[in-house]
């Protein structure tokens, strides 16, 4: 029977489900675009792609789209006056024009969220919604903990933000209960009530969350995290007008995240379903190919050994697959692009050549060239047409062109997330520090992050002593060991020392800076490994099983496995074209989204105080003990 009565509530879930949508036809009429469609029935412009996958590339009169009817348009026979967005208006100032509140307006343009009102865009101010009257102010609560007090005996795995939770209070609220509370452990008697002062309001629907705010978090952070402004924070968390502190449980958008692949950190924007400007592209692409040496070849299989032996060639055809594999992928999101390549021979001058003979007044954008001189040539001469430039490869800062975005982080940033990294999680580690000579300016900037740390110093140049380093090492705390070093000798015997080590002690080995001394075959992986070795990178380490979608693609293209040129083409190209067609150009792109991420990296630009735009986002990885590298940060 009692199977009977399960199988009977899964159908009845089954039917309510398959029966809770509603849908109609929608004809275009002539001036409206999916933006205005999707914001009159209340839904984003990807739920309109999702049943309309052809208005994608444009809609004209007449047309019929698909549209789900949301449970606000089916249960609300609500009228709309469409209002232009003029200059300087607020929602406050509409709220008052129409008499309407703000979260009317924002209920049926849900757009107005997560983003600004814009001059010239036209919103739905609903004109006949019931005046709901406010509920008249209880009498002042001089002491809001005079309320019914009860106690709860915290179990096991419970958190602060959980009991707020079940009992409908703040965590301040909880901590204004119980004073002497620090450490939340099991069996503890806490004071609670039954919430109503400071209420925690119900999420309405799944169209906003609650988010529990990290240790030195910030406001800044918070709004790239949920591509929400400030003022709209605020206005859906008042407490935050007494500043932010840890621990505070916020109510917030909750936003879709891209989850293509093995994503998983919660402050990324998914730019595909944010699309919004489907004109098309225009893209140059500039890479050293050095065609004419190809040409001056005899035959075809000189051609071919002429390819293999030249590497900058071979980067430049890998890098030139990812970029057609990225316009591709775009053009299944409806966005066209018109691309354009040139063959910079490794020349400056031909650079300039290039620019100064072909049109680049409508170029919305152009990739590389991928060497330092030539890509500051690239930039110096398309600045006063303030075309942006994006390096895909090179380390150092370029001048200070405002056009130029680099989009790989220096040397110097990885160290600093490194050490930044440390920092946050070195409350009661035992520090040490093993460098050669080589390193000594980064030994001195350890030693001033972390003035409490040991120091190993290599004998010889390049030995250990493992008396000294088992000296250092402490039993029963946690050794987190910083090696800074590019002599493969000083490599080999630091790790094998460690790894004999490792299982007295808890070691976990860490750089600042992943040398290609590391990739020695004297420095082994499995010792990198039992030391859960920690490093700054670029990119998270190109992994065929997390990728396998783009790898599938690209092999039944090419019969070959793509390699980390092939990936770099196609995630600063992809990454590239969904700005574009996010946002008016690259740089309100850059200005209104936040942290961005593909196949293997991930992109979040700043601007330089000198000029251009710097790529920020930086990856920290560890080997787990079967050698497989994992995201930490």
């Amino acid at each position: 029977m009692k199977k009977l009565l399960v199988l009977f509530l899964f159908f009845q879930m089954l039917t309510t489900a398959a029966f809770a949508q509603q849908y109609k036809y929608h004809i275009v009429k002539r001036g409206e675009t999916t933006a205005d469609i999707a914001r009159m029935y209340n839904i984003t412009e990807a739920t309109l792609f999702k049943y309309n996958p052809d208005a994608r590339n444009g809609i004209s009169p007449e047309t019929k789209l698909v549209v789900p009817l949301t449970e606000s348009v089916r249960q609300e026979n609500v009228k709309f006056e469409i209002h232009r967005v003029k200059r300087k208006e607020t929602l406050f100032s509409l709220s008052q024009q129409y008499g309407v509140e703000i979260e009317d307006i924002k209920r049926f343009n849900k757009h107005l969220y997560s983003q600004e009102l814009k001059r010239g865009e036209k919103i739905r101010i609903p004109v006949n919604l019931p005046v709901v009257e406010k509920e008249a102010t209880e009498k002042s609560v001089g002491n809001p903990l005079d309320l019914t007090i009860k106690e709860h005996v915290v179990l096991p795995k419970e958190t602060l933000y959980g009991i707020s939770r079940k009992y409908n209070i703040t965590i301040a609220d909880l901590q204004r209960l119980n004073p002497n509370l620090e450490n939340l452990q099991p069996g503890m008697v806490l004071k609670v009530r039954n919430g109503s002062f400071e209420k925690v309001v119900d999420v309405e629907g799944d169209l906003f969350k609650y988010y529990q705010v990290k240790p030195q978090e910030t406001l800044y952070r918070l709004t790239k995290k949920f591509g929400i402004s400030k003022d709209s924070l605020i206005e859906l968390n008042p407490a935050l007008a007494d500043g932010l502190k840890s621990g505070m449980v916020l109510r917030v958008p909750n936003v879709e995240l891209y989850e293509e692949g093995d994503f998983s950190e919660e402050n990324l924007v998914n730019l595909e379903n944010r699309l919004n400007n489907f004109r098309t592209k225009n893209l140059v692409v500039m890479l050293p190919f050095n065609l004419d040496k190809v040409v001056k070849t005899d035959t075809s299989s000189n051609s071919a050994e002429r390819i293999r032996k030249d590497k900058v060639m071979q980067i430049s055809l890998d890098f030139y697959s990812g970029v057609l594999m990225a316009v591709d992928s775009a053009k299944s999101l409806g966005i066209t692009t018109n691309l354009r390549f040139f063959d910079t021979e490794q020349k400056a001058e031909k650079v300039r050549s290039i620019i100064n003979t072909n049109d680049f007044s409508n170029v919305d954008a152009v990739i590389g060239p991928l060497l330092q001189s030539t890509i500051e040539a690239a930039a110096s001469s398309l600045e006063r047409q303030n075309v942006p430039v994006i390096s895909p490869l090179t380390k150092k800062q370029a001048g200070s062109m405002g056009n130029f975005l680099q989009s790989r982080p220096t040397d110097e940033m990885l160290s600093e997330a490194m050490i930044s990294y440390i920092s946050r999680n070195a409350s009661g580690k035992n520090i040490i520090i093993i460098a050669d000579a080589a390193a000594s300016a980064k030994k001195s900037r350890l030693l001033a992050a972390f003035p409490d740390a040991k120091t190993v110093n290599p004998r010889e140049g390049s030995y250990l002593n493992e008396a000294e380093l088992a000296g250092a090492l402490v039993a029963g705390r946690p050794n987190w060991v910083i090696l800074e070093a590019s002599k493969i000798g000083v490599l080999s015997n630091a790790t094998s020392y460690l790894n004999s080590m490792a299982d007295k002690f808890p070691i976990t080995l860490m750089t600042t800076d992943r040398n290609n001394s590391f990739d020695s075959d004297n420095v082994s992986n499995r010792h990198l490994a039992k030391l859960k070795f920690h490093y700054p990178s670029v990119d998270r380490a190109f992994s065929p099983e997390k990728s396998r979608s783009f790898v599938k693609k690209y092999e039944e293209k090419y019969g070959v496995i793509p390699n980390i040129y092939v990936i770099r083409g196609f995630d600063v190209t992809y990454d590239v074209l969904l700005r574009l067609a996010s946002a008016e150009d690259l740089y309100a792109s850059i200005a209104q989204e936040g942290m961005t991420q593909y196949v293997e990296n991930k992109f979040d630009y700043e601007m330089r105080p000198t000029g251009g735009y710097q790529n920020k986002a930086i990856y920290i990885m560890a080997y787990d003990k079967d050698l497989n590298l994992n995201v930490v940060e």
